[in-house]
C-alpha cells in the first residue's frame, strides 16, 4: 500500500471480484457460508503485476505467420490501426506471464511506424466469452458505442508512437522524414480539432447553418490526442530522438505518458522534463543494452539516476512474454532503485501511468482483486508466485516452488552504486572498463562465507564457515591460502585487504551462447565477425569436412568490446563463442579470456577450437529436417571412407560436436545417429545439444546416451513451433547433464 511505503500484517477479503477489506476482517467474517480461505503463511503479497510494455496476443507465441498482426506495414502513420482487431486469445504467452505473476498487460502495435496505432490495457485471465473485448480492462468510449457514456473516471485511450531506428529501417525513412510524418499527421489533426471547435462554436452561439459535422475515421485518434483523452506511449531510444519528440510535444501541445526503451534518458533528465505537461514516465530495460546503435549508452543505473530527478520508473522485460518481468525490478533494485519503487515500477506505477490506478496496482479497498502471492521477498531472487488472482479467481492450478532460505523473506541488501552510476553520466554512458591488473603483492580476502573449487568438470564446497571467518590469500596471482587468521600467513608488508560481508569465493564463471567476442552490436554489421557462410547451404558439399574451410570463431575475435569486459566485471572470466551462422554448418568455436587486450597476449586463446557447431532447425532456409540429418550422417560416417582433421577428430570422441536443435523429434533423431554413428565407428562421440527448448521430455534418453544439454536461453519460451513444448521450469532428470545459459 501507499507505493510500497507501507506494510500491513493481516488478512485480505476478496468478494465479487473486488478487495473487501484489508488488516484484521474477523468482524466482517460472521455469518459468511461458502468463505474459502486460505493461508498464505505470512508470505509476501503484492498486486498483480502490469506489464506496461508488450505485444502478446498480437505478436503471438509460437510465432506463426498466421497470428503476426503487431504492426501495419503499410504506412509509417496508422492512427485509425487498433490493436484489438489482432488480438490472439490462443497466444500461449498468457498462460507464461500469469505464472510470473502477471496479471494486467497494456497491448502496444510495434514500434514498426512513427505512429503504429492505439493500444489496449486487458487482463490476461481467460473469459467465458473468450474474446479480445472481453479481455479489456475499460474500453474506451467508440469501441463498442458511439454514445457518450459519463464515468467517474476518464475512460483513457492509449496511442503507440515510435521514433529512431525502427520507422527509418522499416520504411526507408531519415530521421528528418520521421519528424515530419509526425508533424503533418498532427497538424492535420490540428486543422480537424478547430474545424470541430468552430462548428461547435456555431452552435453555441445559435447559427442554423451548420453543414456537415466535420470529421474523419483516420485521424479522430490525434484529435483526441490534442483533447487530452490519450495517454501517448513512445518508442525512442536517443537524445536527438527525445529532443524531436519534445518539440513535437510543444508544438502541438499533448503530453507524453511515457518514453519506452529509453536507453539515454538518464543523460539527458532535464530534456525530457521540457515536455508539454506532466514529464513521461520511463519504461526501461534494467541491464539490457547494446543490442542496437541507440541502445549502446544504456545503463544499468539508469533507473535510480532518473528517479533521482523524480521521474516514475516502469521496469519492462521481452515484449513477448512477461513471465519473468519482476526480475528486472529485481534488478534496478540490485542497481540502486529503492525498495519500494522497485516494487512500485511493475504494479503501482504503471497502473497509475496508465490512468487506471483508481482500481489496479494496488491492495485497497474497493480495488480489483488481482493479487500474488509470493513465496518469498518479491525482490529476493528467484521470488515464485505461489497463488495468483485475477479479479478474483484463482489462476494458478498449482505453483511450482524451491526451497528458500528465511534470508529470502527480506529485501535483500544491495552495493552501494552511486560512485558508479555517476562515473556512467560524466563519461556520456561509456565509462572505461578495462580491468586493473594485478599480478604481484597479496590480496586478502576477509569475512568469507564459502570457497568453492573446479576439479575437472566438477565444481565443490571446500570451505565454508557459518560465521563468516574464512580468509583467502591471494598472491601472485594464485590462491596461496583458504582458512583462518591462525592459519594463512599473511605478510607483514603492504597488503591489499577486501572485505566480502559474508560473500563467497569462486571459478570464474564460463559463458556460452552470447556472441562475446565476435559482436559489438547486434545489429550493425560492421562491428560483427559477419556470418559464416554454409557449405551445405552454398552447395560445397566437397568443403564440408575439410578443415581448411570450417570457419573458425578464434578468426574473428575481437577483444576489449563493452559486452565483454562488463561480462568480466560481474565474473564471467572467459567465453567459449562459436561463429554467427544461419546453416547447417556453424563452424569451430574457441575458448577465450575476456580480460586479455588482444590474442597475442599470454592465455589471450585458452583453445583455439573448442567443438564444431552444427544447427538442425527448421528455419535452415528450404532444407528439410530429415535433409540436414542426412548430411550430417554423411560428414560423421563417409561413404568413400575419407578423412579430416576436424571430423576425425569428432569421431575419435577428441572434439565435441554441439548441435543447437530445440524439438523433441529432432531430438530423438539425433540421439539415434549418434547411436548409430557409434556402432559404425566404434568409438563414443562427444554429442551436446544446445537450445534444447523440449530436451525435459527425452531427459531420460539424453542421460542414457550421454548426451550433454545447454538450455539457451536458460529461461526458454516456445518462440517457435518447434520448440512449443519447452518447460519453463527446466527441472532435469537426475543424471542428465544440464548446463543453463
Amino acid at each position: 500500500m501507499e507505493n510500497g511505503t507501507e506494510v500491513i500484517h493481516g488478512d485480505i477479503l476478496l468478494e465479487k471480484g473486488l478487495i473487501t477489506a484489508v488488516g484484521n476482517v474477523n468482524e466482517l467474517l460472521q455469518n459468511r457460508k461458502d468463505l474459502e480461505v486460505i493461508d498464505a503463511h505470512n508470505a509476501w503479497i503484492t498486486p498483480g503485476i502490469i506489464d506496461m510494455h508488450s505485444h502478446m496476443g498480437a505478436d503471438s507465441l509460437p510465432k506463426l505467420s498466421g497470428s503476426e498482426d503487431y504492426y501495419s506495414p503499410n504506412a509509417p502513420v496508422a492512427p485509425w490501426v487498433r490493436i484489438l482487431d489482432g488480438l490472439n486469445t490462443h497466444d500461449l504467452s498468457y498462460d507464461l506471464s500469469i505464472g510470473g505473476g502477471v496479471t494486467t498487460a497494456i497491448i502496444l502495435p510495434g514500434s514498426a511506424g512513427a505512429i503504429g496505432g492505439e493500444a489496449f490495457p486487458i487482463k490476461l485471465r481467460k473469459t467465458k466469452e473468450n474474446s479480445p473485448s472481453s479481455m479489456l480492462v475499460e474500453p474506451p468510449v467508440g469501441i463498442n458505442t458511439t454514445f457518450p457514456y459519463e464515468y467517474d473516471k476518464p475512460r483513457w485511450r492509449h496511442l503507440k508512437q515510435a521514433c529512431g531506428e525502427n520507422p527509418v529501417a522499416q520504411f526507408d525513412m531519415s530521421r528528418m522524414d520521421v519528424a515530419w510524418a509526425f508533424r503533418e499527421a498532427y497538424e492535420k489533426a490540428r486543422k480537424m480539432k478547430e474545424s470541430q471547435d468552430a462548428f461547435c462554436s456555431k452552435i453555441f452561439h445559435g447559427e442554423r447553418e451548420l453543414g456537415d459535422f466535420p470529421e474523419d475515421s483516420q485521424w479522430e485518434m490525434l484529435v483526441d490526442v490534442l483533447r487530452g483523452k490519450v495517454k501517448v506511449h513512445t518508442h525512442c531510444y536517443e537524445a536527438v530522438d527525445f529532443d524531436q519528440l519534445i518539440r513535437l510535444s510543444e508544438e502541438f501541445q499533448f503530453p507524453i505518458a511515457s518514453v519506452h526503451h529509453a536507453s539515454e534518458a538518464y543523460l539527458v533528465p532535464h530534456l525530457l522534463k521540457r515536455a508539454y505537461g506532466p514529464k513521461p514516465a520511463v519504461a526501461l530495460f534494467a541491464s539490457q543494452a547494446r543490442y542496437k546503435r541507440e541502445a549502446y549508452r544504456g545503463s544499468e543505473y539508469a533507473p535510480q539516476i532518473l528517479a533521482q530527478y523524480g521521474f516514475d520508473i516502469v521496469m519492462k522485460v521481452c515484449i513477448l512474454n512477461s513471465r519473468h518481468l519482476l526480475f528486472e525490478a529485481q534488478q534496478a533494485h540490485y542497481y540502486g532503485l529503492p525498495d519500494n519503487l522497485a516494487i512500485a515500477s511493475v504494479t503501482s506505477t504503471p497502473a497509475r501511468v496508465l490512468g487506471l490506478d483508481h482500481r489496479i496496482g494496488y491492495i485497497r479497498n474497493g480495488w480489483d482483486a488481482d493479487l500474488v502471492v509470493w513465496d518469498s521477498h518479491p525482490l529476493a531472487i528467484g521470488a515464485t508466485p505461489v497463488y495468483v488472482y485475477i479479479d478474483g479467481i484463482a489462476q494458478l492450478s498449482s505453483a511450482h516452488v524451491s526451497l528458500k532460505p528465511s534470508s529470502h523473506q527480506e529485501a535483500p541488501l544491495v552495493p552501494d552504486f552511486s560512485r558508479d552510476a555517476a562515473a556512467v553520466v560524466d563519461h556520456s554512458g561509456l565509462p572505461p572498463l578495462e580491468p586493473k591488473k594485478r599480478i604481484t603483492g597479496q590480496i586478502l580476502f576477509t569475512n568469507v562465507s564459502a570457497v568453492f573449487n573446479r576439479h575437472g568438470d566438477e565444481v565443490s564446497n571446500i570451505a565454508s564457515s557459518s560465521e563468516q571467518g574464512l580468509l583467502v590469500l591471494v598472491e601472485n596471482g594464485y590462491v596461496q591460502c583458504v582458512g583462518t587468521v591462525h592459519s594463512c600467513p599473511v605478510s607483514d608488508g603492504r597488503i591489499e585487504t577486501i572485505d566480502l560481508k559474508g560473500g563467497t569465493v569462486t571459478p570464474g564463471l564460463v559463458s556460452f551462447g552470447a556472441p562475446l567476442g565476435i559482436a559489438e552490436i547486434l545489429s550493425e554489421d560492421s562491428t560483427k565477425d559477419g556470418k559464416a557462410p554454409d557449405p551445405f547451404m552454398a552447395h560445397l558439399s566437397s568443403g564440408l569436412g575439410d578443415s581448411r574451410a570450417m570457419m573458425r570463431a578464434v578468426d574473428g575475435l575481437r577483444f576489449g568490446g563493452r559486452d565483454a569486459l562488463l561480462a568480466y566485471r560481474s565474473g564471467v572470466t572467459n567465453a567459449i563463442t562459436a561463429p554467427t551462422h544461419g546453416g547447417l554448418i556453424g563452424g569451430l568455436s574457441t575458448h577465450f579470456s575476456l580480460s586479455a587486450a588482444d590474442a597475442l597476449r599470454p592465455g589471450a586463446i585458452i583453445r583455439d577450437v573448442a567443438a564444431l557447431h552444427v544447427a538442425v532447425l527448421h528455419a535452415m532456409g528450404s532444407h528439410s529436417i530429415s535433409t540436414q540429418i542426412s548430411a550430417l550422417r554423411q560428414l560423421l560416417v563417409p561413404s568413400d571412407g575419407s578423412d579430416n582433421d576436424i571430423l576425425s577428430e569428432v569421431r575419435k570422441g577428441h572434439i565435441p560436436l554441439v548441435i543447437e536443435a530445440h524439438s523433441a523429434d529432432v531430438i530423438a533423431a539425433l540421439i539415434r545417429l549418434k547411436e548409430e554413428v557409434e556402432s559404425r565407428v566404434g568409438v563414443t562421440i562427444k554429442m551436446t545439444i544446445t537450445g534444447a527448448s523440449e530436451a525435459h521430455l527425452l531427459a531420460t534418453d539424453l542421460s542414457r546416451a550421454g548426451v550433454g544439454v545447454i538450455l539457451k536461453p536458460g529461461r526458454s519460451i516456445p518462440l517457435t513451433w518447434e520448440n512449443r513444448r519447452t518447460s519453463s521450469l527446466h527441472r532435469p532428470q537426475r543424471d542428465l547433464e544440464v548446463i543453463g545459459t
